[in-house]
């Protein structure tokens, strides 16, 4: 439908945290959810939250199969998941360089749980549950991050270990 303006880290609505969608298979919903689809593929990311297009409800999109910003990077299943919630399985942990299409630019090295469980609905209001590991994972997880107003830089937790792409030996 649209590529929708994404918002910038400093951007007050990026901090709030998002209503969960109570109404499904909507003309509202779909077109949301196609503008999101629209914006990631523009912008060449691997996932989007509404909160980044200035919308403040609970849905995320995310699907990888080949992106230069993730080369190594295992495909992820392209999904919408509204209303989600995430169960961590074990205590294992991974770190990884990320980045974020509202901190456009900058690399971040950030720990997460590598297992995880995670549910909710898609824009019909059929349910959706996956068990993932890695790539797949920290995808899902930064992103419904935003959906409680939390930006990946918040959860460095070496300031050394963040920076613009271009001074990054990693990046």
């Amino acid at each position: 439908m649209a590529v929708r303006e994404v918002l910038r880290m400093g951007n007050p609505t990026l901090l709030e945290r998002s209503c969960e969608v109570k109404d499904f298979d909507t003309a509202e919903l779909h077109s949301l959810v196609s503008d999101l689809f629209d914006t990631m593929e523009a912008e060449n990311g691997a996932g989007l939250a509404a909160p980044q297009i200035g919308v403040l409800q609970r849905v995320v999109i995310f699907g990888v199969q080949e992106n230069s910003r993730y080369p190594d990077a295992d495909s992820v299943p392209e999904t919408v998941l509204v209303n989600p919630e995430i169960e961590v399985l074990g205590d294992s942990v991974q770190g990884m360089w990320e980045g974020c299409l509202s901190v456009p630019g900058m690399r971040g090295y950030v720990e997460r749980p590598s297992h995880i469980v995670y549910r909710g609905v898609n824009q019909f209001g059929e349910g959706i549950e996956r068990e993932v590991q890695g790539f797949h994972a920290v995808v899902v997880q930064h992103e419904c991050d935003h959906l409680d107003g939390i930006l990946y830089p918040l959860r460095i937790q070496d300031m050394s270990l963040f920076g613009f792409e271009a001074e990054l030996s990693v990046a």
